[in-house]
């Protein structure tokens, strides 16, 4: 996809692409607050650019809602991306999904493909991340060997669908403590940074190589909000295993963030 120029750009997920822990200060409104920026959105204002210097005009929707699994995606979030003519979509799902008990990361990338190839029918190109290399945290190391299945049916997916593949599992620097924020399952604002970096890189936009360099090495490393164990466990473990077990979400009866696209500016 080196080159193109995309018109309109979806992001399709769960909490990592909805942005969490990369807070973005709200100025404006009646209600000054924290809202949430985020790899795609990030990666959006890279994209925004790239048109700019085509001349073209560019728009960004971010469906991706927390707690999302595949068949939210396929089911929801896929057909109303179809139905918003996107010509770029990016797909990062499957964490929540690979955590359950009785998880089937073949049955799982099954599900997904059928959403893929619908995407790739409808004419949109496809940025299919998969997943994070689950050894950077004591607690989902467990997990590390389905992650891997998972992973491997997704360079599978790719290569029979024509999509393009955001090999976050190869990026090493998300062993580094200071790309993860204080709850340990989500990046922090430098992870978020570095991914939207990385995804520019695949799609082929040229001045992704430099940011992502600054990203990696340029910044100095900050070490993520630290809390005493004890404190994670009753701020974030805890909660976490009780949602699960109660089988709710932190996102039931929650829409996404960027329904509609919309032109992007800058960061702040």
């Amino acid at each position: 996809m080196s080159g193109a120029a995309w018109t309109r750009y979806v992001a399709l997920g769960d909490s990592i692409t909805e942005g969490f822990c990369d807070p973005a200060p709200v100025t404006t409104g009646p209600a000054p607050g924290i809202e949430w920026l985020g790899w795609a959105d990030r990666l959006a204002v890279i994209l925004d650019g790239h048109a700019r210097l085509g001349r073209t005009t560019f728009e960004f929707a971010n469906l991706a809602v927390r707690g999302r699994r595949i068949s939210h995606v396929v089911g929801d979030q896929i057909p109303r991306a179809i139905g918003l003519h996107a010509d770029l979509v990016s797909v990062m799902i499957g964490g929540n999904d690979l955590m359950s008990p009785k998880a089937d990361p073949d049955a799982l990338a099954d599900q997904l493909e059928d959403g893929i190839r619908r995407l790739r029918e409808a004419g949109a190109n496809v940025l299919l991340a998969n997943c994070f290399d689950p050894q950077f945290a004591f607690f989902l190391k467990p997990f590390r060997g389905r992650a891997a299945v998972f992973n491997a049916d997704i360079w599978s997916i790719a290569r029979a669908n024509g999509a393009s593949v955001l090999d976050v599992w190869g990026i090493r620097e998300f062993q580094q403590t200071s790309m993860w924020a204080a709850d340990r399952v989500h990046l922090s604002t430098l992870g978020h940074r570095l991914l939207a970096a990385r995804a520019a890189h695949v799609l082929g936009i040229p001045y992704a190589e430099i940011a992502a360099r600054s990203v990696a090495a340029d910044v100095p490393p900050s070490p993520p909000d630290s809390l005493p164990f004890r404190t994670w466990l009753r701020v974030y473990a805890i909660p976490w295993a009780g949602r699960r077990l109660r089988g709710v979400s932190a996102g039931d009866g929650l829409s996404p963030k960027l329904p509609v696209p919309c032109r992007v500016g800058a960061p702040q």
